[in-house]
């Protein structure tokens, strides 16, 4: 489940072994080396959790401009409230009024939307298998044009086939395919399968 290995990997003597990876068979002798908050599943947690509380930049430039925006908008608020009153209005018409000020500007919203859309985005992501080391990571992501995977099965269900292929001189293309399938026959690999699977059907030059 951490590797996302498609397939069984044998292990030898004190190689480490995932809490929760996939036993297959034989006899097993395992020695517990961490529990509970040291494992690999409570580090990935509070690896989001890190990510979720951590300031991004564009978080930190909202505080500069709140601690600034909200003093202003509060000064503005009062002298609203002072305006209406002292030009012979009730107190309750200028406080509704000075309360409208606030409610228009409300400059709380420049310091909960950046941190809710924060947690927001991160726990998303988790949930799809996606974890984000950081909030400054999350805020770059909109860059991404490039994504590698590099583990066969993450995006795929572990099954290529084989559709084409190029022969060599002086074989014929199922002489080549043969060939090829015999020397896969006996690994494990998923692309190793599917060129033995390859092997069993061909026809108009593509096999699958």
């Amino acid at each position: 489940m951490l590797s996302g290995a498609s397939y069984l990997v044998g292990l030898g003597v004190a190689l480490l072994v995932r809490g929760v990876s996939c036993y297959g068979d034989g006899r097993v002798v395992m020695q517990v080396r961490a529990v509970g908050a040291d494992t690999m599943l409570s580090h990935i947690i509070r690896l989001v959790e890190d990510a979720q509380a951590a300031k991004a930049p564009i978080q930190r430039l909202v505080d500069q401009v709140s601690a600034v925006f909200v003093p202003v908008v509060l000064g503005i608020a009062l002298l609203t409230l002072l305006g209406w009153w002292l030009s012979g209005h009730s107190f309750e018409v200028a406080l509704i009024n000075s309360v409208a000020v606030l409610v228009i500007a409300c400059p709380c919203a420049l310091g909960l939307a950046t941190p809710a859309a924060i947690m927001a985005g991160t726990g998303v992501a988790a949930k799809y298998g996606i974890l984000i080391k950081d909030a400054e990571a999350l805020e770059l992501a909109h860059k991404i044009d490039t994504v590698v995977f590099d583990k066969t099965g993450t995006l795929t269900v572990g099954k290529p086939k084989l559709l084409e292929f190029e022969g060599i001189s002086g074989q014929t293309r199922a002489e080549v395919l043969q060939l090829a399938a015999s020397l896969q026959r006996g690994f494990v690999h998923p692309v190793g399968r599917g060129v033995v699977g390859g092997g069993k059907c061909v026809g108009r030059g593509l096999v699958g």
